[in-house]
């Protein structure tokens, strides 16, 4: 397989789900156009999306009420939002991935939209610490099934080309969610109770499971790489579990950009999860401040990052393919002076506005690292391929990142107990030139495969 010859990028003539894609004329011949069933299903996947990173977040949110009735610790309510939930969410999303590799896709989502719903919806219920505990054991293991699907399904509704632009809109779910957490949460929450929130938006997300199994229609596996290297009839079409996982652990540039993206969350999670903390303690910011400047600059500025991204990769990786790993390699060079601008402000207003760009240029990375692997795997191994990068990525990120940084600002409280946490967020800089120094290893990667395949074609 040459995964980045000149045929990867030239479309084929049939779209997605029944002709659900038009033709134009580009200059290396016909460019297939996505359709309105395509545009439909983006739609509705990121609004998935946006409800799962929600009933992930909605917790976070409530832990003070819920604090106050089920008499829970810090230490109990960060093991429930982090390494219990990391540990279901990233083991779970390995089998969910293979089996959506060989059945029917949008099924396989609206069944695990339905399950973690149906667990948000218990945590209303729960009366002890144990039922809680349970209730998100079960959102993280309908969770692992929301997302490597809708990576493949949107790939076999985008061709080459447009995919990198189609999966930057769908991962502006998180802030979406994030913010409509905060939005709708904390005020069904204030209006009525913490318990109230859970049960109606997990009644939300049961209904959109019901849509998406109703309206969403499965599109056809690997429809949109008819011309290229990807698809071919010697191609097996149904995943091998064994097969996928060698396969995306011995190739150098899907390890690469899984370890890479990994080192990056570390710092994003570890950011994301100990800022509003930070804020607060340290820079003189209120709760009614924190909701509304803080998440109008994480909704708007993470949304950019990964939007603005996935249009790079659209423009410059038909010609440059090794922009995968130099678009988020140029994003956190930049982001390190600002980061640390952040870091020693005095005063919030000035925080915020050095945090605005790092946040925006600190994205880079997720949409180049799912095209990266969308666009280099078989398509009967898709769902399993992004479900491996996710693991890799969360348990780096989402399970070492807010642990290492909290264990550092405990370390720093004894002889600095005013500023802890500042000197814990300066700690994370040395990650930063660890996620480049990864990501200029996979550009290097990227230039010897496209090398090799060049050979191959000649040949």
């Amino acid at each position: 397989m040459t995964p980045f010859s000149r045929a990867q990028f030239g479309p084929p003539a049939k779209g997605p789900g029944g002709g659900a894609s038009a033709q134009s004329a580009g200059k290396d011949g016909p460019i297939t156009l996505p359709g309105n069933r395509a545009w439909f299903a983006l739609t509705v996947l990121c609004l998935v999306y946006a409800l799962n990173f929600l009933d992930r977040q909605l917790l976070s949110i409530l832990a003070k009420p819920i604090q106050d009735e089920l008499h829970v610790t810090d230490g109990d309510i960060g093991r429930i939002t982090g390494f219990y939930f990391a540990l279901f969410y990233c083991v779970i999303s390995i089998p969910v991935g293979w089996l959506a590799d060989r059945s029917n896709r949008v099924r396989v989502l609206a069944l695990a939209c339905a399950l973690w719903s149906a667990a948000t919806t218990a945590c209303g219920f729960a009366r002890t610490y144990p039922q809680l505990m349970i209730s998100r054991m079960a959102v993280g293991i309908g969770e692992a099934g929301g997302v490597p699907p809708s990576y493949a399904i949107i790939s076999d509704y985008f061709p080459s080309g447009r995919r990198g632009a189609a999966l930057g809109l769908f991962n502006l779910g998180p802030p979406i969610g994030q913010a409509m957490g905060i939005a709708f949460g904390a005020s069904i929450a204030a209006a009525y109770s913490w318990r109230g929130a859970f049960l109606s938006l997990g009644g939300v997300g049961i209904l959109m499971a019901l849509f998406v199994f109703r309206f969403v229609h499965e599109p056809e596996r690997g429809g949109l790489d008819a011309t290229s290297n990807v698809r071919s009839s010697s191609s097996p079409t149904v995943a091998n579990f064994g097969a996928t996982c060698r396969m995306f652990f011995s190739r150098p540039v899907l390890l690469l950009v899984a370890l890479a993206s990994g080192a990056t969350q570390f710092v994003t999670y570890a950011v994301l999860n100990f800022t509003t903390l930070f804020l607060m303690r340290e820079k003189g910011m209120t709760l009614h401040q924190i909701a509304i400047y803080y998440a109008l600059l994480i909704g708007i500025a993470v949304s950019a990052g990964i939007y603005t991204s996935g249009r790079l990769i659209d423009r410059l990786v038909p010609r440059w393919n090794r922009a995968y790993a130099y678009i988020p390699t140029a994003g956190l060079t930049l982001a390190i002076p600002l980061f640390l601008g952040f870091i020693w402000a005095p005063k919030w207003p000035v925080a915020l506005a050095f945090l605005s760009l790092p946040t925006f240029l600190n994205y880079f990375y997720l949409s180049p690292a799912v095209a990266l692997v969308q666009e280099t795997v078989e398509p009967h191994q898709r769902v399993l391929s992004g479900a491996l990068l996710l693991l890799v990525m969360n348990l780096i990120g989402l399970g070492l990142g807010p642990t290492y940084l909290g264990m550092m600002s405990d370390y720093f409280r004894v002889s600095h107990p005013t500023n802890s946490l500042q000197l814990a967020f300066y700690s994370l800089v040395p990650f930063y030139f660890a996620a480049i120094t990864l990501f200029l290893l996979l550009a290097r990667a990227l230039g010897r495969e496209a090398a090799r395949g060049a050979v191959l074609c000649a040949s």
